[in-house]
């Protein structure tokens, strides 16, 4: 049996809190769905564990323009695609053989199946907005099928 935990976050700001952290903490790999803020985001979250990371729209400067607007993560044999605004899906993710679309930037956190795709958004772990919960997920690997854990932050 092989099983992998990926953390997922998004929408981070420029704040890493203390808590998402703590949620990542043994984590094999992180995610980032954009809106990271900050380089210095990326550069903490890496002390946890490896870091994928796209291109949100707040993402302005010589330091985002090196992350891309798509990634394509494999883990355990499945392809995840990843993209900042859902919306911006240029592919049909079931033909194109992906397991599952990763996105963040409405900061409402979703995990939903659609056919043979999971589609996952963390919700936003930065600041705080409207009455939306500051949230990160999990997502876990095992045997090759895919599940997501919604974890909402105690902030």
């Amino acid at each position: 049996m092989s099983e992998h935990l990926i953390g997922v976050i998004s929408d981070t700001h420029g704040l890493l809190r203390p808590e998402a952290v703590a949620a990542l903490r043994g984590v094999e790999q992180i995610i980032h769905a954009g809106d990271v803020g900050r380089p210095e985001i990326l550069t903490d979250l890496a002390r946890i564990a490896p870091v994928r990371a796209v291109r949100g729209n707040v993402d302005r400067g010589e330091w985002a323009e090196a992350l891309p607007l798509t990634e394509v993560v494999t883990v355990g044999g499945l392809l995840l695609y990843v993209l900042h605004d859902r919306h911006a899906l240029d592919l049909n993710p079931a033909a194109a053989g992906f397991a599952a679309v990763i996105s963040g930037h409405s900061h409402q956190p979703l995990v939903e199946q659609r056919g043979p795709v999971l589609y996952l958004n963390p919700g936003s772990a930065g600041p705080r907005r409207f009455r939306l919960p500051v949230s990160l997920a999990h997502l876990i690997v095992r045997d090759g099928a895919l599940t997501a854990e919604l974890i909402t932050l105690p902030v």
